[in-house]
């Protein structure tokens, strides 16, 4: 915020003006307008907000990489958002080499297929951890293989399904690969001149480092653009924290294993008759037959039963409840 002037400055400002000693055309400027151009070939489809969006949804989905992927690999992997940006798809292509490994998906419900790219260098650190080895790129790329496109195949899928999880705040997804390319070239799923949104994470297994970029189509987004925005999605997380996770911590309550016990008596002997007892040996209770018996949850003392029989099993009838605060 500038500068605020006093009466007295004001006064003498007013002063030199009418005086002829400043210039009131010094103070105006030029009055041009800074233009941007807009590329209409290339619009800018894709906002600050929507970016950063998919930067917070593709963070869950690196967290969900990084416990998932080591029951594969047997080894730390760490995942990290690096960016995300607006570029058209033949500048995301041109970007690609060869060979690559790309997978299509299928973004059900919505239109469209989105790209699953990841650096060749971790897919042959993937195929050699998988068979047993100790997950070391190889020093000068090749074409894969058609075995170890179908191991890498298997790393994919358990990609792919970990998406939909991180999409549920905006829409419920099922994700589903449909083929693996490893050229560029077979990989055409929109117009070269369509805007997508890549998001770029770092993936380190043990040791070995590279890339993945998820290539993501304005057009598979159109549907749920006006979602891509931290209001929108903030919101719909808080709604189901309250309603859906209460739900689901009571059913994982309920479905709890505790331990009950029925106690028929207790009694007291020295350490000399417990070695010496044997088979028909009578330990005498401080209960009576008729009496009622304590019902133990953990160490709770919650039930008075009555003892009795089940078919061929021993068993318990609860006459009472015992009710404390």
């Amino acid at each position: 915020m500038g500068d605020v002037l006093s009466q007295n400055e004001i006064d003498n400002l007013l002063k030199a003006l009418s005086s002829g000693e400043l210039d009131a055309d010094e103070f105006k400027g030029n009055g041009e307008k800074q233009v941007k151009n807009y590329d209409f070939a290339r619009p800018s489809k894709f906002s600050k907000e929507h970016l950063r969006t998919l930067e917070i949804i593709f963070e869950h989905y690196g967290r969900l990489l990084s416990t998932n992927l080591p029951a594969y690999f047997r080894k730390n992997v760490q995942v990290e958002v690096i960016n995300s940006e607006a570029v058209a798809y033949s500048e995301f292509t041109n970007a690609l080499s060869n060979p690559v490994l790309l997978g299509i998906v299928d973004f059900s419900p919505l239109e469209g297929n989105i790209i699953i790219e990841i650096a060749d260098n971790l897919g042959y650190a993937m195929v050699d951890r998988m068979l047993g080895g100790g997950g070391a790129p190889l020093e000068k790329s090749r074409d894969f293989t058609e075995i170890e496109l179908i191991i890498i195949e298997r790393i994919f899928n358990v990609c792919t399904n970990l998406l939909s999880e991180p999409w549920n705040n905006v829409i419920q997804v099922e994700p589903r690969l449909i083929r693996i390319e490893t050229n560029s070239q077979f990989a055409q799923i929109i117009a070269p001149s369509e805007m997508t949104s890549i998001v770029t994470m770092n993936i380190k297994i043990g040791n070995v480092e590279g890339m993945m970029n998820v290539c993501l189509p304005f057009a598979c987004l159109e549907s749920v653009i006006d979602k891509l925005n931290t209001k929108y999605w903030f919101s719909t997380m808080q709604i189901k924290d309250d309603e859906t996770y209460k739900d689901l911590i009571e059913l994982a309550i309920s479905k709890a294993k505790i331990p009950i016990k029925a106690v028929l008596g207790k009694s007291a002997i020295s350490v000399n008759d417990f070695l010496g007892l044997q088979r028909g040996d009578i330990i005498k209770l401080n209960t009576k037959v008729e009496d009622e018996l304590n019902i133990y949850v953990g160490n709770i003392n919650k039930f008075k039963a009555l003892p009795g029989a089940s078919s061929d099993s021993y068993a318990v009838r609860i006459s009472s409840i015992i009710r404390e605060e």
